[in-house]
């Protein structure tokens, strides 16, 4: 046996006895022992899965390492030669120590460091395949892995320095299987307490991301004082208000998608972890290995967000409402951000817009929506021409990108089309006062009740399968409570909307003044506004033949534009002072109305 003296970084000193076989020139003899006496280079780990986990807390953990590195020799370094591993908000059971933050950046650069210190077993690993992984990157790098307190109270030393000795491994297969059955007890402990709070009305179960618009508190004590509750996030309630003000204005999704996204205003998923000060973005769930940095309002974020029964304040487990033995949806909270009523109304919006999801938004062409082909009745579409070739946008006719064919097929240039509509629009309607519309909701038990009813016909398909006795009885019981609660919905009167109009002492002709391309179609959009095109004829081609467009207009008129239907050949004569456009087809179907009904969402 030799000694040998070795400095290493951070200038410790180490001195170690090193076998005679490990020796130039010396006999080989594989079965011999090693004896170590040097300090090793330690690294202090540190982990938590959940941040408010005091019994777990960082300087509970580093206390117990620094007690096991003075007792095993090893030193942690300090101050800028600090060796530490700190992972916070990191589940073993899901995260393998390679892809850890921190400890991973270590596992990569094994020759700065020569033992790891946890406290326990289950802050390094909790599975069998990550033990596997761990002890063989020790065994082929040869380091020390030091446990301050192991499975049973006692310190765990794995000595993985010797190749030929095979006992780490064996005790670190052993205990990693006794961690992986721990890791799994704590996990049925835990879903069966999620369970039993997920059936406590009010209760929260404290730990996790809350639904959107909410925040966890601490119980009120009415109501027990035992646990959490959700009350409404006061700034997620500010971003709700907005994008509901917005949408009942006449914004599309999309529209309010950008305006949250200029302003930088942090997406439902990103909304928590800026509260908590975490990080925001992280994998995407799409592209494997993509991650983000932050993740961005979308239509779809913003569908999803609207729909979801968790603005009424209910309990939803697996997108499914969690109800009583009544079939009464549990609540979450004594504070919902939505009436029932406002929940529905949003709803339908929703729905009326869905129809146009597919088009295209062509900004530039006022009469998206608006004009049409007569002979097909599709839609027609704006095809911007070169200006260098002294080419018009002409509204074309597109059968095929629908999937069928038109036997007259018709174009028109833009412009023509664009003034002509302009002028027919404002000569029927220019001098009517717009008026503002506040519809103040009523109550329909309708959609619920379907709602409740596709779920217990769900529900009805799983008659029969159960084997035993007890998932009968669980069976019927929801099967049961399903049923109480649509004779209560069916029970249940429905009250009609209230509307509460009020004049603005503007008119259609100053509303079209102000407002762009986009503003203006959707006036003609409200208003119910369709022009038809017929395709043209020889010599056509100088100006507009009015003979191979009807315009026409539909809808509900407000009560103070009701008298257009009976005196539109007036208003045309005294506006236009001359007579109507020779073929020219203009027809009032039914009255219009162009408010679009707008209500103020308060926050409960």
């Amino acid at each position: 046996m030799a000694a040998s003296t070795l400095v290493k970084p951070g200038n410790e000193t180490t001195t170690r006895s090193v076998p005679t076989w490990d020796m130039p020139n010396t006999p080989r003899n594989p079965l011999a022992g090693t004896v170590y006496t040097e300090t090793l280079r330690g690294v202090r780990c540190v982990r938590l899965s959940v941040l408010t986990d005091e019994t777990t807390s960082p300087e509970r953990q580093r206390e117990a390492d620094d007690q096991a590195a003075a007792a095993h020799n090893i030193s942690f370094g300090e101050g800028d030669q600090l060796r530490e591993a700190v992972d916070l908000d990191v589940s073993a059971s899901k995260i393998s120590p390679f892809d850890r933050p921190a400890l991973g950046a270590w596992l990569a650069r094994p020759d700065d460091f020569d033992a790891l210190v946890w406290w326990r077993f289950d802050r390094a690993i909790r599975s069998m395949a990550d033990m596997h992984e761990l002890a063989k990157w020790a065994r082929e790098h040869r380091k020390v892995l030091v446990f301050a307190e192991g499975i049973g109270g006692g310190k765990l030393v794995f000595d993985f320095r010797n190749p030929m000795d095979p006992m780490a491994e064996l005790q670190m297969t052993m205990f990693a299987f006794a961690a992986q059955v721990e890791a799994q007890s704590i996990s049925d402990r835990v879903t069966g307490a999620m369970a039993a709070i997920r059936n406590m009305a009010l209760r929260w179960r404290g730990g996790g991301r809350p639904p959107y618009g909410y925040m966890p508190a601490p119980m009120p004590a009415e109501f027990g004082g035992i646990g959490w509750t959700l009350v409404p996030d006061p700034d997620a309630v500010k971003v709700i208000e907005r994008i509901v003000r917005e949408l009942l204005e006449g914004a599309t999704v999309s529209a309010i998608a950008v305006g949250l996204n200029a302003d930088s205003i942090p997406s439902p998923r990103d909304h928590w972890a800026v509260k908590k000060g975490r990080k925001t973005g992280g994998k995407t769930g799409g592209v494997k290995g993509l991650v983000k940095d932050a993740f961005l309002w979308n239509p779809a974020v913003i569908t999803r967000m609207l729909r979801n029964e968790t603005l009424l304040g209910w309990k939803m487990h697996k997108g499914k409402p969690v109800r009583d033995s009544e079939g009464n949806p549990i609540m979450a909270t004594t504070q919902p951000i939505m009436t029932r009523e406002e929940f529905d109304r949003i709803g339908a919006v929703l729905d009326e817009r869905s129809i146009d999801n597919g088009d295209r938004k062509d900004t530039d062409a006022l009469l998206l929506r608006v004009i049409h082909c007569d002979s097909c009745g599709g839609r027609m579409y704006l095809n911007k021409q070169d200006s260098k070739k002294n080419q018009h946008p002409t509204y074309k006719c597109n059968p095929y990108s629908r999937g069928f064919k038109c036997e007259r097929s018709a174009n028109i240039r833009g412009d023509w089309a664009d003034e002509y509509v302009t002028a027919e629009f404002l000569r029927l309607m220019g001098s009517v006062q717009t008026t503002h519309v506040v519809t103040v909701p009523g109550y329909d038990p309708g959609p619920e009740l379907r709602a409740t009813i596709a779920e217990f016909a769900e529900h009805q398909e799983q008659k029969g399968r159960q084997k035993s006795k007890h998932a009968a009885a669980e069976w019927q019981r929801r099967a049961d409570a399903l049923d109480n609660r649509i004779a209560e919905l069916e029970s249940r009167e429905k009250t009609e909307p209230q509307r509460i109009v009020t004049n603005t002492g503007r008119t259609f002709a100053d509303e079209w003044a102000e407002k762009d391309t986009a503003g203006r179609r959707a006036l003609l959009v409200e208003a119910g506004v369709k022009l038809n095109v017929r395709r043209g004829t020889r010599g056509g081609w100088r100006t507009l033949d009015t003979r191979r467009v009807t315009f026409t207009m539909s809808g509900e008129l407000d009560p103070a534009a009701e008298a257009l239907d009976g005196v539109a050949t007036a208003l045309d004569s005294e506006t236009r002072g001359d007579e109507p456009t020779p073929g020219a087809s203009v027809r009032l179907v039914e009255p219009v109305t162009v408010a679009e009904p707008v209500r103020q969402l308060v926050a409960a």
